[in-house]
């Protein structure tokens, strides 16, 4: 297959998520082999709560429906357009991670798209999703067949690896792996900068940077950085319409313990109702708290961030830094943002 044979089977694999929406779900009768693999994303779309409690049926068909935005025609030119691709013959080991739905589904597809083979280790907590993706794949070309393979035990014949997970973890994979190219990736938190100028507009879409996933993806926000006066009325109002994560038992029951051990400790806290603000100098905050840290020299406040890049994921603020990401827009990431800045492509290219 040439890479524009091999971007056209993606484009398929958009349409065929394009069935699939919060707004509503609808068969598409225009799909090549549709049928079997329809009914089986419709299953799994109400069956992954049961597998994985964060999985609800909004969060899987938000994301089913971000990765229908993103493998348009026009994003995967603009993508691949830099990027010189062969036939190649190598074998890529995928270690993936199971936080978010489908979270590994850029480094499958990035494997498939610079023609190597793809040696998958799922995580338990998301094991039914990228299946379905796979065999609808070799169902409109069988060749995927040969590309393709899962594994559920130790991983062997592979020439390079990209693995995800915690910081512990990484170490075993470092060391595991240390005879074999390798993108390994760690522990990254997000962060957002206010001034106290923002709008309620921003300031929603901030919620959705927040609360999308529970919080639980590396490229949620899960810690502000406020001006030494900043009052959180405002920030309290604007994300009031995510009261209802606490219908959600996992979560409420996040928020409750948190908040009983935060005042067994007699920390200070701002507390509206599902969602815990402490003053903290970490970045990773616990589910259903917010990490806050007060500043007063922006310029100081940057070179902090900047010296912490190796942590961070993303930084949401408003024209204050180059590499910023708008409000709203961690949980929307084009194919070209890679995760910890590292070009996957360019590794798979190289090797």
């Amino acid at each position: 297959m040439t890479i524009q044979q091999r971007k056209s089977y993606l484009i398929q694999v958009g349409a065929f998520l394009s069935q699939f929406k919060s707004s509503g779900i609808e068969k598409r009768l225009d799909l090549a082999c549709n049928d079997p693999f329809f009914d089986q994303m419709l299953e799994q779309i109400d069956m992954a709560v049961h597998y994985n409690g964060w999985f609800t049926r909004e969060n899987v068909l938000f994301s089913l429906e971000e990765w229908d935005k993103a493998l348009s025609e026009e994003n995967l030119e603009k993508w691949l357009k830099s990027y010189n691709f062969q036939e190649e013959s190598k074998t890529v080991g995928l270690v993936m991670a199971g936080n978010v739905p489908l979270v590994g589904f850029h480094d499958f597809i990035s494997v498939l798209l610079s023609g190597h083979k793809v040696l998958v280790k799922l995580s338990s907590n998301d094991k039914k999703l990228l299946p379905i993706l796979a065999n609808y794949l070799v169902s409109i070309n069988p060749e995927f067949s040969d590309k393709i393979e899962f594994t559920d035990g130790r991983m062997n014949n592979f020439d390079a690896i990209i693995a995800t997970g915690s910081n512990n973890t990484a170490r075993y994979f470092e060391y595991y792996f240390r005879n074999k190219p390798s993108i390994i990736r760690k522990n990254r938190n997000s962060v957002a900068i206010l001034t106290g100028n923002e709008t309620q507009e921003e300031l929603k879409l901030l919620a959705e940077d927040i609360f999308r996933y529970f919080g639980l993806g590396c490229r949620n926000v899960s810690k502000l950085y406020v001006p030494q006066d900043y009052n959180f009325d405002s920030f309290f109002n604007a994300v009031l319409p995510w009261a209802h994560l606490m219908d959600h038992a996992k979560y409420a029951n996040n928020y409750d313990y948190n908040k009983a051990v935060y005042l067994m400790s007699e920390f200070k806290l701002l507390d509206n109702g599902f969602l815990i603000l402490k003053e903290d100098p970490g970045f990773g905050s616990p589910i259903a708290t917010l990490f806050y840290e007060r500043y007063t020299n922006k310029d100081a406040l940057l070179e902090t961030l900047q010296a912490e890049r190796e942590n961070l994921q993303c930084v949401v603020s408003q024209d204050l830094m180059e590499s910023e990401v708008s409000y709203g827009a961690t949980q929307h990431p084009k194919l070209w943002e890679y995760a910890d800045n590292v070009d996957t492509l360019t590794f798979l290219q190289n090797l």
